[in-house]
């Protein structure tokens, strides 16, 4: 029979021996007091690949001494789950641990519903989804909700030495030398995810030929080619990604070019440029606007350089346009200027355009009053005159709230200023 993988191997069987997740199973946390109430109720597991959501789910069934079994919400059909049913109903109750679960289509969901009320089944449903975003409510308003949080190095030290000590289910039986380096590479490289720590580790201990004492020893160099490109993983249609993406736009704000290149480095190793060019012109003229204006040209003529030469040469002009974005003055005063006058403009609170302002071209507008009062600004001293503008309703409405940040805005603070000064004569 062939050999399981270490990592299945090494999945804990009670929930002390479940590695990280302290803020869910340490003392006093609730999953822990649920096991300690012997009352588990159904959950949801979500968090990025490797972090023990199905071995954890295992563990808090095998704590309890329940029954449970493991399904797939995309590949296992209705029928299966109808097994699961009558199996449960053998044993009195079961633990229904579906991984995918945000995968669970209508006809499985609406037939798991009734089963769940009733408590016959304990639903522990496993996903590296944002399960707000994408499971069903019905399912999701009878489950309680935690976050499982990528392993630190630590953690999955802990992890890997407790595998290469194993006799019975991990790798004890090999008289492994792990260098100090190759350790910490594991565990750096696997960026929290304790599958890929492990399989590197495995792959690493039948793959060394031993020596003539019978060690085997693990180095830096056979660490560095058995974990390959484990040290970064980044889907670009996950939750992380879009969590990514938001670092990104936040680090720029907030003037940290090194965040910003690292998460920009983060979103060219996911391939995905079309994200990056997008979200380099909206923080142009959202986060920079009247602070530095030319950061919008500059920004898109940047995209257009990106977009032609492809990677991995457009990674050239991004660090152009993310160094400048990050290190410019910011202001968000013209886009929220807006915001105010449309917030305005829906709730009502808008009223008639001033018959001096409204259209005279064509015959009878005269007439009508339209345009007859209306002063043309050039015919004035440095082209401006003083005449009401906006609609009687909302007349001294003032929407614009200059900053101080940019140079440029500093002048167009200095004119706004002037002008409602000569208005208020």
């Amino acid at each position: 029979m062939k050999q399981k993988p270490l990592a299945f191997r090494m999945r804990p069987t009670n929930i002390d021996e479940i590695i990280g997740q302290k803020h869910l199973v340490s003392e006093g946390k609730t999953i822990r007091r649920m096991v300690q109430a012997n009352r588990l109720a159904s959950m949801i597991l979500f968090g990025p690949p490797g972090t023990g959501k199905t071995s954890m789910a295992m563990a808090l069934a095998k704590s309890l001494g329940l029954p449970f079994k493991i399904l797939n919400a995309v590949t296992d059909k209705k029928k299966d789950m109808e097994i699961a049913v009558e199996e449960a109903k053998m044993h009195g109750q079961m633990v229904l641990i579906l991984d995918e679960v945000h995968r669970l289509d209508k006809g499985k969901q609406d037939f798991l519903l009734p089963h769940l009320e009733t408590n016959l089944l304990t639903l522990i449903g496993c996903t590296t989804s944002n399960p707000y975003h994408s499971i069903n409510p019905a399912i999701r308003s009878r489950c309680h909700l935690f976050e499982l949080y990528r392993l630190g190095k630590e953690d999955i030290k802990e992890a890997l030495n407790r595998a290469i000590t194993d006799e019975r289910e991990g790798l004890g039986e090999l008289a492994l030398e792990v260098s100090n380096d190759a350790m910490e590479h594991f565990a750096q490289a696997a960026n929290g995810d304790l599958r890929a720590a492990l399989n590197g580790l495995e792959l690493a201990a039948y793959s060394t030929p031993a020596e003539q004492d019978g060690t085997i020893p693990i180095t830096l160099a056979t660490a560095e080619e058995c974990m390959q490109k484990k040290s970064f993983s980044h889907d670009k249609d996950g939750d992380a990604h879009y969590d990514v993406l938001s670092a990104f736009q936040k680090s720029i704000r907030g003037s940290d070019i090194n965040a910003a290149l690292h998460y920009l480095g983060r979103l060219i190793e996911a391939g995905d440029l079309d994200s990056i060019a997008r979200r380099l012109v909206v923080i142009a003229y959202e986060d920079i606007g009247l602070a530095n204006p030319q950061a919008g040209p500059r920004a898109i003529a940047a995209v257009e350089a990106a977009e032609r030469l492809g990677f991995p040469e457009a990674r050239i002009p991004l660090s152009v346009a993310v160094s400048e974005l990050a290190l410019s003055p910011k202001s968000n005063s013209a886009y929220k200027a807006l915001d105010e006058a449309l917030n305005d403009i829906r709730s009502g609170n808008s009223g008639e355009v001033p018959l001096h302002l409204k259209d005279s071209h064509y015959k009878g507008a005269e007439k009508l009053g339209r345009g007859v009062e209306y002063k043309y600004p050039h015919n004035y001293e440095n082209a401006w005159v003083n005449q009401q503008y906006l609609p009687d309703a909302i007349k001294h409405k003032k929407y614009y709230h200059p900053k101080r940040t940019g140079k440029f805005e500093q002048a167009m603070k200095q004119v706004y200023e002037k002008i409602n000064q000569q208005k208020n004569k």
